[in-house]
C-alpha cells in the first residue's frame, strides 16, 4: 500500500506532538523536522517539502497556535490541511464537451499501464454514467499493443477501432473519430504509444494526433512507483502537448507516494484517478482530503462509504441485515457476502480506511493472503446443502469428511467454524447496537489468518451500513428542526 512508510512516520510525529501537555518552539522544530524527513523518504520533490515544512511552521506560529487549547490537535488540523492543498484541494472531474463525443486522449510511458487505464476509465463511464465509449488502437510501435486493447475491450464489452500495425497514427485516429461520430459513440479513448523516455518523435506524433482531435482531456498516466522521476515525466509531457490531468497507477504497490504529492504542486495539473489494482473496477477519483486523511492514518469512510454502495444491492443487504439480527446467518450467505466484499478491492487497504486502523497493532496480525480464501471455499464447497444451511450440525465425523473433501487439515476446518461462530456473534450484537468485541475480533482466534480477514471485512461493511443510517437520520432530523 502506498504512503505506509509516510503514514506510520507522520503519526509517530503526531503521536510524540500529543502526549504534550504544552507545546514549545523547540517541540514545533523537532516535530518538522520528523515531517520534513519522512516526506524525502517518501520522495517527495525537495522544493514542495520545503515550501510545505515552511508554510505549516509559519501558520503555527503566526496563529499563535503554541499558546492555545489543545496545540498538537490544532498542529495536525494544520499539516493535513496543507497536505490537501499541496495536493490540489479538491477533485477534478473529467472535461466533458458540450456535444458528443467527448475526446479522451491518453498518454504515457510504457509500462505506465496506459492501455488497462483506458479500459478501466471506460468501464467507469459505462458503469456510472450509462456512457458508450469507443477505444482507439493508436499505439501501432509496441509488439500486441492493439491485441491488448481488444482484449480489455472484450472483458469489458467496449468496441475497438483499429487499423492494424501499418497504417499512420493519425490517420486511424482519424478514421476513428468518424466511426465514433457514426455510431454516435459518447466518449473516444485515445490509447496512443509509449516510449521507454520522452523523445522528439513520440512528442511528435503526439501533438499531431492533438491538433487532429482537439481533444477534451489529455489524461497523462503515470507509474506511482517511479518516485520523483514521474514528476520530471509530467513536466516533459506538459511542456509538449499541455496535459490537462493525471492518473497514478500501481499506487497500492510499494511505492513511497512521492508522486502524489509532488505533482499537483510542480505541474499545476490536477491528478484526477488513481489506480490501486489490477480488476478492471480498480480505479478511484483523487480526492486530495481523502488522500491526505489517509496519509496522517485518519481513515478514509467516505471511500469506504462508496464503495459499499456500490457493490451492495439495497434490497439484499436489508435481507442480510434481518439474517443477521435473526442469528440465521450460513455458509451460503457467507459465500455471497465474499463475492461482493472481492469486488470492493484489496481487503488490507479497505481495514485501513476504518480510522484509526492504518497503524494498529491488530493489522499487523492480520492474514490477507487470498489463497486462504481460497482454502475457506474449498472447505464450504465440500459441505452438504444441510451443514451449510446449519452450521450446527457440523460434529467431528463431518468435519472429517469436509476435511478430506476439501484437501485442508482438519484444525483448519475446525479454526473456520469456530471463527465463523465467533463473528456471526458478534455481527448479531453489532446488529443491535453493541460494537464491544470489534478489538478481540481484530486479533482474534488464530492470530487474525485464514477465514479472519473476509470475516473482520464483514463486519465492517455492517458498521459501514449503520454509520450510513445514522448519517441519514441525523440529517433527516436537522431537517424537521429547520421546518419547525
Amino acid at each position: 500500500m502506498a504512503f505506509e512508510g509516510l503514514t506510520e512516520r507522520l503519526q509517530k510525529a503526531m503521536t510524540n506532538l500529543r502526549r504534550k501537555g504544552k507545546v514549545s518552539e523547540s517541540d514545533l522544530r523537532q516535530t518538522m523536522r520528523e515531517i520534513r524527513l519522512a516526506l524525502l523518504e517518501a520522495d517527495v520533490n525537495f522544493t514542495v517539502v520545503k515550501d510545505f515544512v515552511k508554510t505549516v511552521r509559519d501558520r503555527a506560529l503566526g496563529a499563535k497556535v503554541l499558546e492555545g487549547l489543545n496545540p498538537a490537535q490544532q498542529i495536525v488540523k494544520i499539516v493535513d490541511e496543507e497536505l490537501t492543498k499541496t495536493m490540489g484541494e479538491t477533485a477534478v472531474p473529467l472535461n466533458k464537451s458540450a456535444k458528443i463525443p467527448t475526446i479522451i486522449m491518453m498518454a504515457g510511458l510504457q509500462g505506465a499501464g496506459k492501455t488497462t487505464t483506458v479500459g478501466k476509465l471506460a468501464l467507469k463511464l459505462k458503469n456510472e454514467q450509462n456512457a458508450r465509449p469507443l477505444m482507439i488502437a493508436a499505439d501501432i510501435y509496441r509488439p500486441a499493443a492493439i491485441q491488448q486493447l481488444q482484449q480489455v475491450g472484450d472483458q469489458i464489452d467496449v468496441p475497438v477501432f483499429q487499423l492494424g500495425t501499418d497504417v499512420d497514427p493519425v490517420e486511424i485516429v482519424r478514421q476513428g473519430l468518424a466511426e465514433a461520430e457514426t455510431k454516435h459513440n459518447d466518449y473516444v479513448f485515445i490509447d496512443t504509444a509509449g516510449r521507454l523516455q520522452i523523445d522528439e518523435q513520440l512528442m511528435d506524433e503526439l501533438a499531431n494526433i492533438k491538433a487532429l482531435a482537439h481533444p477534451d482531456e489529455i489524461l497523462l498516466v503515470i507509474d506511482a512507483m517511479t518516485g520523483q522521476n514521474a514528476v520530471n515525466t509530467a513536466q516533459g509531457f506538459d511542456d509538449k502537448l499541455d496535459i490537462t490531468g493525471v492518473v497514478l497507477t500501481k499506487l497500492d504497490g510499494d511505492t513511497r507516494g512521492g508522486a502524489a504529492l509532488s505533482i499537483r504542486a510542480v505541474t499545476g495539473k490536477p491528478i484526477k484517478f488513481i489506480g490501486q489494482g489490477e480488476k478492471m473496477t480498480d480505479l478511484d477519483v483523487f480526492h486530495p482530503n481523502r488522500m491526505s486523511n489517509r496519509i496522517l492514518g485518519m481513515g478514509d469512510m467516505l471511500t469506504l462509504i462508496e464503495k459499499a454502495q456500490q457493490q451492495f444491492d439495497e434490497k439484499e443487504a436489508e435481507k442480510m441485515n434481518l439474517k443477521i439480527q435473526e442469528n440465521s446467518f450460513d455458509f451460503n450467505d457467507f459465500i455471497a457476502q465474499l463475492d461482493q466484499v472481492d469486488k470492493m478491492g484489496n481487503m488490507e487497504d479497505i481495514m485501513k480506511m476504518i480510522p484509526g486502523m492504518a497503524n494498529n497493532p491488530a493489522m499487523k496480525n492480520m492474514n490477507m493472503d487470498p489463497k486462504d480464501m481460497a482454502h475457506v471455499r474449498a472447505i464450504i464447497y465440500s459441505m452438504t446443502e444441510q451443514e451449510r444451511t446449519d452450521p450446527d450440525v457440523l460434529n467431528p465425523s463431518r468435519r472429517r469428511r469436509i476435511s478430506a473433501g476439501s484437501g485442508r487439515p482438519i484444525h483448519e476446518v475446525n479454526r473456520m467454524i469456530k471463527q465463523f461462530n465467533q463473528t456471526k456473534k458478534m455481527m448479531n450484537q453489532m446488529s443491535k447496537g453493541n460494537f464491544a468485541g470489534m478489538e478481540g475480533l481484530m486479533g482474534g482466534a488464530g492470530g487474525g489468518k485464514g477465514i479472519g480477514g473476509k470475516m473482520q471485512q464483514m463486519a465492517m461493511n455492517r458498521m459501514v451500513r449503520q454509520t450510513k443510517k445514522q448519517k441519514k437520520k441525523r440529517l433527516a432530523k436537522a431537517m424537521r428542526r429547520r421546518k419547525r
